[in-house]
């Protein structure tokens, strides 16, 4: 027989939430709370790499295809910029990760890019060539600065 983790997490949950808040730790479920305790750290960084995939990604099709840019790209630029942002206020201890996550996503961002543009993933460079910090800057478009009628 399937116990409670195993066969309905939801509630799972809500028995571990209610045991930790009556402070009964002998009835508490320690493999599989500490198991779902470190996911939620891997699924912080996961969440960190995913947004950062996606702005690299139109960071590179802003750069590569200037003929193409538009108020869509614009926008979820501006949209994963603020996410990452919030992402990292709410978690200062993915700061140590940053560099890490910025070339794992500049992998992904380039298949992105490349698949959206159909531009081979030769034509991107192999690391990222952007800052940190400007990629979350507002000012920050590279091959050249967003066009007026883009940003009003």
């Amino acid at each position: 027989m399937k116990n409670l983790y195993e066969a309905d997490f939801y509630s799972w949950t809500q028995e571990q939430a209610n045991l930790l808040r009556h402070h009964q730790w002998n009835k508490l479920d320690l493999p599989n709370l500490i198991e779902e305790i470190e996911s939620l750290r891997r699924k912080e960084r996961q969440e960190l790499r995913n947004h950062l995939s996606i702005l690299i990604g139109h960071l590179l099709k802003w750069e590569y295809q200037p003929n193409q840019r538009s108020r869509n790209w614009l926008a979820t630029i501006r949209v994963q910029r603020r996410e990452i942002i919030k992402l990292l206020s709410e978690n200062p201890s993915l700061n140590p990760y940053l560099e890490e996550a910025l070339q794992e996503s500049h992998q992904n961002g380039k298949d992105l890019a490349s698949g959206e543009t159909n531009l081979p993933l030769s034509t991107f460079p192999q690391q990222c060539l952007y800052p940190f910090e400007e990629i979350l800057s507002d000012r920050f478009y590279p091959g050249e600065s967003a066009t007026d009628d883009l940003m009003d």
